[in-house]
């Protein structure tokens, strides 16, 4: 976004990535209604930045109050079992090969440069967390009586990507909301 006013400097003012900015601002916002996590926990900025970086780089503006539809779509596209990291690639390329509006380049796009850094820190960070599959039988399995059926306390833990976690604790922050 360019300033409205340049002052008759000859325009090329700063650019601020406004967009990406609002969009960080929603997703804190969701996450902090939620209570479900500190906001200094990694855990915590991993949900933010893939709420983020869903409500950036999905389709139309960020309205100043989340309607009920865009709240369902943001749903669904924080969903388990949706192509999540896929569709953030896809739309990431897309947003970097599309023309400037007026037609113009004047350098990089600030909030795609801020969107690619949240991406990057959540593909390539790992965070420690409890392995879901080790923990013991699914609901539906027969469960031996002998085993001991409380809570282990050493639980097997896993390094995860640290989008693997942002996201559904973004999905349950959506609901929450």
């Amino acid at each position: 976004m360019r300033p409205e006013r340049t002052d008759g400097t000859g325009g090329g003012g700063l650019l601020v990535p406004m967009a990406w900015m609002y969009a960080e601002y929603i997703a804190d916002e969701l996450l902090r209604t939620g209570d479900l996590m500190e906001p200094s926990t990694l855990e915590y900025r991993a949900g933010r930045d893939a709420l983020a970086l869903t409500i950036f780089l999905s389709d139309g503006g960020v309205a100043d109050a989340l309607p009920a539809t865009r709240m369902d779509e943001l749903r669904l596209l924080t969903a388990y079992g949706t192509a999540w990291r896929r569709w953030v690639c896809e739309r990431l390329d897309a947003l970097a090969a599309a023309p400037a509006p007026d037609g113009v380049r004047r350098g990089p796009d600030p909030d795609l440069a801020l969107a690619r850094v949240a991406w990057r820190w959540l593909e390539e960070t790992e965070l420690l967390a409890a392995d879901l599959d080790a923990i013991g039988p699914a609901p539906w399995e027969p469960v031996d009586a002998e085993e001991d059926l409380e809570w282990p306390q050493d639980t097997a833990q896993v390094w995860t990507p640290a989008w693997q976690l942002g996201l559904p604790l973004g999905h349950l922050a959506i609901h929450l909301y």
